[in-house]
């Protein structure tokens, strides 16, 4: 074995050597080149520096000769650009996460690379002889990845990805897809690698651009590390409430004062509020300009503004429209009336004018000896205003104050706060979206493709949002139906896709649990089974011998009963806690999250407070419960002031927490 750590360790120091000429090279660039080229070096540079930690990570030796190497990202000799490391989304580097001893793929070899920093720390091969069975592939490394403690950011799969990962990751689907999956199958990470992978089949997308959603900031800063480790650091993170940035959150609402909000109806009644500030008058407006009295009757104004909304506008832009629409009658009106009459220098008609409004023979002549040039050739209509004086008159009636007043009156300009006027509330951030759409104000900012974390906690109008985003329909969507907490959130995919895609949307599920241990996953499906029994659990692959465990206590011992259970608790821990706990708890040394917070998380342990009080909090608090038991990877922890839940009373209890 020392042999063949020596020949891979021999191999990494080429491709550290090639990786460092490219990073020397990207860094000259950015000091040498332009301005405008400065971001695309500058994020060359911090490309290859996010990939230099496990660098090549696997070795495929091909029944055809070959040997492939497999990596974060591909580099090639500089002389021959011959391959050195093969990027694991290249179609060849497939075998790698998919062969199996009954299925080989024209692999004899599957051998995995340990590294520590730039140095070879062990190797595994799988001899791949057809004469196997099918089953996870890289067990060891697999269960050393997913027993591994955690830290403050989620690790990359790339090296660990199973085959039913794979094939998410690589679907050709560019609708909408699906990826539906129990707590610890690994939906998040096969969300974004198949990120990355689309950016390296579909180059179009990094003009594009990519956003990721994610239900909270926290969630969104655990997870910044997976795209830059895959070679990729251009995505563009958000929260729902982050895409609407004018908004500054005043409240919290009832449960069923956010699922109204959210409910899509609530597009049609903000519409209809924009609309209704249209106002058609009832009797002729009088509008004074320049000493004439000009007037607009409501026939003309309703016409005018039926015209206006064929163009299919936002509000502040049809209402443009309609001004103009209005200024060239008024203009018209006004020219007709000083063709049809010549004035003297002291305002006296010269003969009356003429019926047909143009110009008669007698106002010519007193035109004529007047010292005009009177073409008498021209038996056309003769004008006194050309187009110019024409355009000219127009402006005028367009700053004229008091004909603006006028038109302000039947339409005027919007803001988002002229028709939501209520203080603000998470599920408010849709609606700001929506009449922001519909008025003409929203940013218009775009992109290629979406992914969209926990998402069956999006109501309906926070869908809409999201759509408005991507044109062509393109996301990639994480979620699981029995963690949904928010009261408009998604009980099923179609209803709340179907509106926006048709059927242009596909279904992927992952089933098999990597995370969470059996011991606790007993316990978080009795919780399952007990509130939503059709839905089928994800299967745990390992076993850690420990079992959950309960403490009881008062409400009032709750803050050093935490603080007695977490000196057992070793590794990254969390207490889990509903709300009004949090804040009795800040010297305690964990995270200190609410079930929503926790939603994505992963920790060493974790000790659930109040279990009660989070089934109560909500008309889906036995899905928050479902979320709260499952973040460990090793130890769980519950500790309930007064009766433990009748879903949890299997749990073992333990003795006087202070004892």
């Amino acid at each position: 074995m020392s042999a063949q750590i020596s020949l891979e360790q021999d191999h990494l120091a080429t491709l550290y050597a090639r990786l460092d000429e490219l990073h020397a090279d990207a860094t000259r660039h950015l000091s040498d080149s332009d301005p405008a080229d400065r971001a695309w070096w500058a994020g060359e540079v911090a490309r290859l520096e996010a990939v230099a930690d496990g660098l090549c990570f696997g070795r495929l030796d091909l029944a055809d000769g070959r040997r492939v190497y497999i990596g974060r990202i591909g580099l090639f000799r500089e002389s021959d650009d011959e391959p050195l490391l093969i990027d694991w989304r290249a179609p060849v580097a497939r075998p790698f996460y998919t062969a199996t001893a009954a299925a080989p793929e024209g692999v004899l070899r599957r051998r995995r690379i340990t590294t520590r920093g730039r140095t070879v720390v062990d190797l595994n091969d799988e001899v791949l002889d057809g004469t196997g069975g099918d089953g996870l592939t890289g067990d060891a490394a697999l269960l050393a990845a997913v027993t591994a403690g955690r830290t403050a950011h989620m690790s990359d799969i790339v090296t660990t990805l199973q085959a039913e990962q794979d094939r998410i990751i690589r679907d050709p689907h560019l609708g909408v897809l699906v990826v539906q999956g129990g707590p610890g199958t690994g939906k998040t990470a096969v969300a974004l690698h198949r990120v990355a992978h689309l950016l390296y089949t579909h180059q179009h997308l990094r003009s594009r651009g990519v956003l990721v959603v994610g239900p909270s900031r926290i969630f969104l800063e655990y997870i910044g590390q997976v795209l830059p480790g895959l070679g990729e650091n251009s995505v563009v993170t958000a929260t729902i409430t982050e895409l609407y940035p004018k908004a500054s959150i005043e409240r919290p609402d009832t449960p069923e004062a956010a699922r109204r909000k959210g409910e899509a109806a609530m597009a049609g009644k903000l519409a209809a509020a924009v609309r209704r500030r249209v106002t058609i008058p009832d009797d002729a407006v009088v509008i004074e300009f320049e000493r004439e009295v000009l007037r607009l009757d409501p026939e003309e104004c309703r016409k005018a503004v039926h015209q206006s909304r064929r163009a299919g506008l936002p509000h502040n832009q049809a209402r443009l429209v309609f001004q103009q629409e209005i200024i060239a009658l008024l203009a018209a009106r006004m020219t007709a009336r000083m063709e049809a009459v010549v004035l003297t220098e002291t305002g006296e008609a010269l003969d009356g004018g003429d019926p047909s409004g143009r110009l008669s023979d007698a106002d010519l002549r007193a035109l004529e000896a007047a010292g005009v040039v009177v073409d008498w050739s021209d038996t056309g209509p003769r004008q006194l205003l050309d187009k110019t004086d024409a355009m000219n008159l127009r402006d005028s009636l367009l700053a004229d104050i008091g004909v603006q007043t006028a038109l302000d009156s039947i339409w005027p300009a919007l803001s988002v706060t002229d028709v939501i006027t209520w203080p603000i509330s998470p599920a408010d951030i849709p609606l700001l979206d929506e009449v922001a759409t519909l008025i003409g104000t929203a940013d218009g900012a775009t992109f290629g493709h979406i992914v969209v974390d926990e998402a069956q906690e999006l109501s309906e109008m926070a869908w809409r949002m999201l759509m408005r985003r991507c044109p062509s329909r393109s996301m990639t969507i994480v979620g699981d139906l029995a963690q949904t907490s928010e009261p408009a959130g998604a009980t099923a995919w179609d209803p709340v896709l179907r509106p926006h895609v048709a059927d242009r949307w596909k279904l992927a599920e992952l089933t098999v649990n990597y995370r969470t241990p059996t011991e606790i996953m007993a316990v978080a499906n009795r919780v399952l089974a007990a509130h939503q029994p059709g839905i089928q659990p994800s299967s745990s692959i390992r076993s850690t011998g420990t079992l959950p465990w309960r403490v009881r206590t008062t409400p009032d011992d709750i803050p050093i009963a935490v603080t007695t259970q977490l000196r057992t608790m070793p590794g990254r821990t969390a207490v889990i806690a509903p709300h009004h706990h949090l804040r009795r708890l800040s010297d305690a040394d964990a995270v200190l999250i609410t079930p929503t917070e926790a939603k994505g998380l992963e920790f060493d342990s974790v000790l659930v407070v109040d279990p009660a009080a989070i089934l109560a909090s909500s008309p889906r608090g036995h899905n928050d419960l479902y979320v709260a038991l499952t973040r460990a990877t090793h130890r769980l922890g519950i500790l309930h002031p007064g009766p433990i839940p009748l879903e949890l009373d299997l749990v073992p209890e333990l003795g006087d927490p202070s004892g």
